[in-house]
């Protein structure tokens, strides 16, 4: 298949938009892995800070549970310290981040402390923390603001926030009371933070790489895709001057099949140019478009090159046909229309061949069309074509008087002859009578008669 100039600036136009895609795609990749760099990044950010909080959390619950078990946990329950052991203040402090230890019995009260003595043995209501960890004895930690009543020393000591854990204390199987461990989360933040770092700039450089090879796939296939671009607008261009080349040999091998058609007979010697002529002036009449008046160029001219599959005995015959000689004259419209439709430059005449000899009436052939069914360019060529014939010297007729074939024209239209055509044909006469063979004098003499 062949591509004409229109093909090939779509072809171009589609390079464009597959180039504009590309782009919008490595945009669209480009927020998408932003997107995800800060979505898994803040994942593993939360997960490095909960394991880091649960893992302090199980070290200091052992530590403080090693250090106070023995002496506040007995016979399965707890006890209230009668003082704060010196002993166990310093094993706590040993701890240099641990701030205050706090013991609690199942129903709130505060058993002991290492810090602020008036508190131990008075009731708190349980925080939602404190209460889970006794009832559901469930560990949990976090590093949170101090924001309650029980919490005013704490406040007191220079700290915003602690990293606050309570722990289950578990005797014989069932849960006794519970530990509150406030330590400073100074050292843990510093380490979560580094951490962080280390994971957000790990996920950056990560989907960085993945962005630039992305890019580079882009770029490469964008190169790729305007070089076999060119290359094959270039071969198109090639194919279209070939193409062209081809259409021109072929238009002229027809126009020399047509001439031989003519050289046939000799009187029909420069019948097709004048009916391409004269089907013009008409067309012009009727104010058809370039696109309209090239088929009718074309379908004037070449509107017998079917004539080549009738016999010479029959096409040169000197006397009248019989009806089997006519029947195969009658064929030489559609053998036109095939010959003429493999050349692409003359397929918008293809309709004005085959039916040229159809009548307004429907009695015409191939198709036996009527009226308006009839192609305008068709009917044209058709009146042309019987125009000529009237007015041309034949075998088995002498060419009509201006008069009698203009008189003829008049009696076909509506029955052999489109109406519009005629009235075309008839005011194309008058202002162009050189090109239909008429005299003006005769012309006017006719009109006047008329």
């Amino acid at each position: 298949m062949f591509l004409r100039s229109t093909d090939i600036a779509k072809l171009g136009g589609a390079a464009k938009r597959s180039l504009t895609l590309l782009q919008m795609f490595l945009v669209a990749s480009g927020a998408i892995l932003v997107l995800g760099a800060l979505a898994l990044s803040s994942v593993l950010t939360h997960s490095l800070k909960t394991q880091a909080v649960a893992d302090r959390r199980a070290s200091l619950t052992e530590y403080v549970d090693g250090v106070l078990r023995a002496d506040l946990v007995s016979d399965g329950r707890l006890r209230t310290a009668p003082s704060i052991s010196g002993r166990l203040l310093g094993e706590l402090r040993a701890q240099p981040d641990l701030v205050t230890v706090k013991v609690w019995r199942n129903d709130g009260t505060l058993v002991w402390a290492s810090r602020g003595k008036d508190r131990v043995g008075k009731r708190f209501p349980l925080t939602a923390e404190l209460g889970e960890a006794i009832h559901e004895n469930r560990a949990a930690a976090d590093i949170d603001e101090l924001n309650s009543d029980e919490d005013a020393l704490e406040s007191n000591l220079g700290f915003d926030h602690l990293l606050e854990v309570y722990a289950p204390i578990a005797s014989h199987g069932s849960v006794v009371g519970a530990y509150e461990i406030y330590a400073d989360p100074a050292g843990l933040e510093s380490a979560i933070a580094s951490r962080r770092h280390l994971i957000w700039g790990a996920v950056a450089a990560v989907f960085l790489a993945l962005y630039a090879l992305l890019a580079l796939l882009v770029r490469t296939a964008s190169r790729t895709l305007r070089r076999q671009t060119l290359k094959l607008r270039e071969h198109s261009a090639e194919l279209l001057v070939a193409y062209d080349r081809l259409e021109r040999n072929s238009l002229e091998a027809i126009e020399s099949l047509n001439a031989t058609v003519e050289a046939k007979d000799p009187y029909t010697a420069g019948h097709s140019q004048r009916v391409q002529q004269i089907a013009l002036a008409i067309g012009e009449e009727l104010g058809l478009s370039e696109e309209r008046l090239d088929a009718l160029r074309h379908g004037g001219l070449l509107h017998d090159i079917g004539k080549l599959g009738v016999p010479d005995a029959v096409l040169t015959k000197p006397g009248r046909l019989t009806d089997e000689e006519f029947e195969q004259i009658k064929h030489h419209p559609e053998h036109g229309a095939c010959i003429v439709k493999r050349i692409g430059r003359l397929r918008e005449a293809v309709p004005a061949i085959r039916h040229h000899h159809e009548r307004w009436d429907g009695r015409g052939y191939p198709d036996r069309l009527a009226g308006t069914a009839i192609p305008l360019e068709a009917a044209i060529i058709g009146l042309a074509d019987a125009w000529d014939a009237m007015t041309t010297d034949r075998p088995y007729s002498r060419a009509r008087t201006a008069e009698g074939a203009l008189a003829e024209v008049r009696r076909g239209r509506g029955a052999q002859f489109s109406p519009a055509v005629v009235d075309a044909f008839l005011a194309a006469a008058w202002k162009r009578p050189d090109v239909f063979r008429l005299d003006v004098l005769e012309y006017e003499s006719y009109a006047a008669g008329a």
